[in-house]
């Protein structure tokens, strides 16, 4: 049952390792003001008739924690995913999913001002080994090159991306709102779209096309819905802990998914830093 139960997580995982690629795939196609608020839109579209009679029933008890819900929904809903897409226009899909192992860095870091809590030896020793091969890959191999030129814009921003995702995190840990996950879910993205809505309007006219629609289905249901549905499927019959095991599985997939559908090319540089950093986050 094991197995069965660890399908669950894993296709989660293939999910949000999709919608890296899906990111990748919508640089020209549509402006990331755009897609960011599209997708959000489409997954609050889906969720509402399941979802809002019960929100509905308990809303005297949700004006309180609303501030802390849109705080929640800015850094992960607008923040995350809307560097992501600004990220896509200068990075790869391959250096996208390898950084987002910087998010386990970023959260333990973060866990210590915010949480109160001490890294022990073995993640401060992961963390100095996750370090060292983000900075490898992002120099291409060549560290004094990263340190002449910088790193680049669109890696930049992919961290900046992991850093505000880290926080979210975090926040929810300290926070602990009390509320069901796909409630906690719904409202956390019906306050992504109120937050993005005004950027939507008075931006550059971005319209949905034939090709750039299945990138948003794609983003709204399967990314915000569907792998969500089978992560928390997986946190209550495996546990917490056990699940998120899987996450590291992510810039793997990610890097083999673009190598197949966007015909990225491997280097060694990528196996050398990526390897170090998913050792560190192991």
């Amino acid at each position: 049952m094991l197995v069965l139960y660890g399908l669950a997580p894993f296709l989660a995982v293939l999910g949000w390792s999709g919608n890296v690629i899906a990111t990748k795939m919508s640089a020209g196609l549509i402006a990331p003001g755009a897609i960011t608020f599209y997708r959000w839109f489409v997954a609050v579209l889906v969720m509402t008739p399941l979802i809002l009679p019960s929100v509905l029933k308990k809303r005297k008890t949700l004006v309180p924690i609303l501030p802390k819900l849109a705080v929640l929904g800015l850094l992960g809903m607008v923040m995350y995913q809307g560097l992501a897409y600004l990220a896509a226009k200068t990075t790869t899909a391959t250096h996208m999913g390898i950084l987002t192992s910087f998010i386990p860095l970023a959260t333990m870091a973060l866990s210590i001002p915010l949480l109160g809590e001490s890294p022990s030896t073995r993640s401060l020793v992961g963390g100095v080994f996750s370090v060292l091969g983000l900075f490898w890959l992002m120099s291409h191999g060549s560290p004094w090159l990263l340190i002449q030129e910088g790193v680049t814009f669109g890696d930049a921003l992919m961290l900046a991306a992991s850093t505000s995702y880290a926080l979210y995190g975090v926040l929810l840990r300290r926070w602990k709102i009390q509320l069901p996950r796909w409630e906690s879910l719904y409202l956390q993205a019906l306050c992504g779209v109120v937050l993005l809505f005004p950027f939507y309007l008075t931006a550059p006219a971005s319209p949905i096309t034939a090709q750039n629609l299945p990138i948003i289905l794609y983003a709204g249901f399967v990314a915000s819905v569907l792998a969500p549905f089978f992560w928390m499927m997986g946190v209550e019959r495996l546990g917490p802990n056990r699940t998120s095991v899987f996450m590291n599985l992510m810039p793997v997939a990610t890097t083999l998914i673009a190598v197949v559908i966007l015909k990225e090319s491997l280097h060694l540089y990528h196996f050398v830093g990526g390897g170090m950093t998913l050792l560190g986050v192991s």
